[in-house]
């Protein structure tokens, strides 16, 4: 793996599962994918202006090799972090350093 990869993710993945009136993802019952080797970087972070909702979107950028197992509906670990892929995980083939590049994002209340 190239020594850019120096952080360790994990990807999950979750059926979709129906209720009486919705259809929504059963984290509880996810499952790993994948796990290796990848690139974390931080993207952004907002804070929500109002006082009344104290929140923080957290942003990163991940790079992972190309074999990695991963889709726009996954949710990544990080250093014990769980976020939620934001983007359509891109193969980047060109050049020296092939990759996926992708954007997640993690809520803190």
């Amino acid at each position: 793996m190239p020594r850019h990869f120096t952080d360790f993710v994990e990807v999950y993945r979750a059926e979709i599962a129906a209720d009486a009136y919705t259809k929504k993802r059963d984290w509880a019952n996810s499952v790993k994918v994948w796990a290796g080797s990848a690139s974390v970087q931080p993207a952004s972070t907002t804070e929500a202006d109002s006082q009344e909702r104290e929140t923080t979107d957290i942003h990163i950028t991940v790079f992972l090799p190309p074999t990695a197992n991963v889709d726009s509906t996954d949710r990544l670990v990080v250093d014990g972090i769980t976020y939620e892929v934001r983007s359509e995980p891109r193969i980047w083939r060109q050049g020296s350093l092939a990759h996926i590049y992708l954007r997640a994002r993690r809520v803190r209340r």
